[in-house]
């Protein structure tokens, strides 16, 4: 194993959106007036997340509550407990920022965070540069409508980069050192990426009312953490070069080393504590007052690899251990170097899974965690009739719906009903004990999980059943059996966490691309209205019997009148007895034909029906009658 790293792939344009303060701005777009109010957003005894203008008077996330009351007295805080206003509001916006993206490149990050691969956007506009003229370049978002874009300068950066620079010219790339690449390619590239990025910021505060942060880069790793930079309500770019020049400069090593190792994205808390232990030779010391972990004391990403001897092969030491994946070191070492292939997942229209989850100071008695699991349950079965069902009217086809799921348009005559495009075919229970007290009365730090699995129940997927009625007999019937699977003692057990999580998601028949095949009960339901229009009436007509509704003037015979045919049929009332009609209303009744020995029918017959055998008198077909003379000549 050598400290090779992979493959740098910078054809990519990566935005990476972070709207600022998220839970505060849901509340600040139903109440304007909170906007210039110091906000802060409550979740159990703690402040999740506040606004700027909290922040300005002391208060910080995951403070508890009595401390923020005491450091800024007139605080309005506000209950978050209820994440439905928040997942409805993250999805809208997320459905907004798709429909700026050709690829549907764009992948969701918790509530307030999205990537998206523009790549595609920003090699057609680049075809389309007028190198003569860039700062009256225009910005085309539609292919087949030119018309559909916006204005920019080319010649310049939008927003703030890093390293502090903004024109882009050749004196520009030379003076800081560009390798003999593409950079300048890169360079231009970027720079549509960043006026991109800015227009689709204005945009989103235009029409939605939400602020936020834009990175961008070639990866999701940088553009997430060069996004950081300029907070809020900014966006930053990193500029080239990304790779190592002639004399060892590169933008990308610049900014990653300044970063502590447990804040780079990908590298996990106990990986972070590893390789932070082994470049310190101790135990980092930890801060005790944080709730969910931290520590008093940096280690860089430069600090890492500088370090002598640092590598893959080294950090495969100091992961060594069960369950270690092998390929571990090599990611770990390509992070810290700036280096991320991962792609931008597509746009799901089901999600993987749906999960819902609670923490707890001390959670130790029975009764307690059947009453949690009934809230968790009740929960997880919203959040499945909301992601995985589509309202649908009669004819089951799909009704437009508002972002809390109701549909906009309701017909009188019948109640919208709803079909659901996906079942998740598991349900899963998890749980996070506390570890005992030591000897010396402490308890050590674990955030380890266990969980148990089960077929999801059928029942759950009643639409018509009320759901607290559903919670409670997924409690009694599955969730306590699986938790005594977990915890089979009955008492001693101290939860921090429960989960519940429905996954193993599939997809159900429907007419659309992510459905698994066509809905074949749908299409024989809608079936008679469809073909009504071919729709032929078998009937039977006996010979001499009149069929209601039609004139035996509305058969035509040729060669004979009208009158000639023996059909006892009157004609409709107010109708003529006219013979030109068309041949859409030609029927032939075959229980009424008449031989027609005068007209097309007339003729010698018996010339059809084959040659005569001079010996015999036989008739027969031409063909058998040289075979039908060898068997005369053959008894001569």
């Amino acid at each position: 194993m050598q400290n090779a790293l992979s493959t740098r792939h910078d054809r990519r344009i990566i935005l990476h959106f972070d709207y600022d303060c998220f839970y505060a701005a849901v509340f600040e777009r139903e109440d304007p007036a909170l906007k210039s109010l110091p906000l802060a957003v409550q979740q159990k005894h703690i402040i999740v997340t506040c606004n700027y203008e909290a922040r300005r008077r002391g208060l910080y996330k995951l403070q508890l509550v009595r401390d923020a009351r005491k450091t800024c007295p007139d605080v309005v805080i506000v209950l978050g407990e209820d994440l439905t206003r928040f997942r409805n509001a993250s999805k809208d916006n997320y459905n907004f920022l798709r429909t700026f993206t050709w690829s549907s490149k764009v992948e969701r990050l918790g509530f307030d965070e999205v990537f998206m691969d523009v790549s595609d956007l920003v090699d057609y506009n680049i075809e389309l540069l007028n190198h003569r003229n860039l700062s009256a370049s225009f910005f085309h978002l539609n292919r087949n409508d030119p018309t559909i874009g916006f204005t920019y300068d080319a010649s310049t950066v939008s927003g703030h980069t890093f390293p502090d620079r903004a024109k882009i010219t050749t004196d520009t790339l030379t003076l800081f050192h560009t390798a003999p690449d593409d950079a300048d390619d890169l360079t231009f590239r970027l720079c549509l990426g960043s006026h991109l990025a800015q227009h689709l910021r204005h945009e989103l505060e235009r029409q939605k009312g939400y602020t936020s942060t834009v990175g961008i880069s070639t990866n999701k790793l940088i553009s997430k953490l060069v996004g950081n930079v300029n907070k809020p309500k900014g966006q930053t770019t990193l500029v080239p070069p990304y790779h190592n020049n002639v004399h060892g400069h590169s933008n990308i090593n610049d900014f990653i080393d300044a970063h502590d190792i447990g804040k780079i994205p990908g590298i996990g808390f106990k990986i972070a504590q590893k390789i932070r232990d082994h470049v310190l030779g101790r135990p980092a010391a930890f801060d005790a007052g944080l709730v969910y972990g931290g520590t008093k004391e940096d280690v860089t990403v430069k600090n890492v690899r500088m370090l002598d001897g640092m590598g893959p092969m080294l950090l495969q030491q100091i992961f060594s251990g069960p369950g270690v994946p092998k390929d571990l070191p090599e990611k770990v070492w390509d992070l810290l170097n700036g280096v991320d292939d991962i792609e931008v997942g597509k746009a799901r229209e089901v999600p993987q899974q749906i999960s819902i989850e609670d923490s707890y100071i001390r959670l130790d008695e029975m009764p307690e965690v059947i009453k949690e699991l009934k809230m968790l349950s009740t929960s997880l079965i919203k959040r499945m009739r909301l992601d995985l069902t589509i309202i649908v009217d009669e004819a089951g086809d799909a009704m437009p719906a508002s972002a809390n799921g109701k549909p906009l348009v309701q017909h009188r005559e019948s109640l919208p009903s709803r079909r659901w495009v996906a079942h998740p075919r598991s349900l899963r229970l998890s749980t996070r004990p506390r570890p005992p007290l030591g000897p010396d009365g402490t308890r050590s730090r674990s955030f380890a999980r266990i969980s148990k699995s089960c077929n999801m129940p059928y029942f759950v997927f009643n639409v018509a059943t009320d759901v607290e009625c559903l919670s409670e007999k997924l409690v009694d019937e599955v969730l306590i059996l699986l938790f005594r699977r977990l915890h089979p003692e009955k008492a001693g057990w101290n939860l921090s966490l429960m989960n519940l999580c429905a996954t193993n998601m599939s997809l159900n028949a429907s007419d659309s691309r992510g459905g698994a095949g066509r809905d074949i009960g749908r299409m024989f339901r809608r079936q008679e209205d469809v073909l009504k229009d071919w729709e032929v009436d078998d009937i039977d007509v006996a010979p001499d019997e009149e069929r209601p509704g039609r004139s035996n003037t509305d058969i035509t015979v040729y060669g004979h009148d009208a009158s000639d045919v023996s059909v006892g049929i009157k004609p409709l009332e107010g109708q003529s007895h006219s013979t030109n009609i068309g041949s859409e209303d030609h029927i032939v009744l075959t229980q009424t034909s008449v031989k027609d020995e005068d007209g097309w029918d007339s003729g010698d017959d018996g010339a059809d029906m084959g040659d005569k055998c001079k010996i015999c008198g036989a008739i027969m077909p031409a063909f058998a009658m040289i075979a039908h003379e060898r068997f005369h000549a053959m008894h001569e």
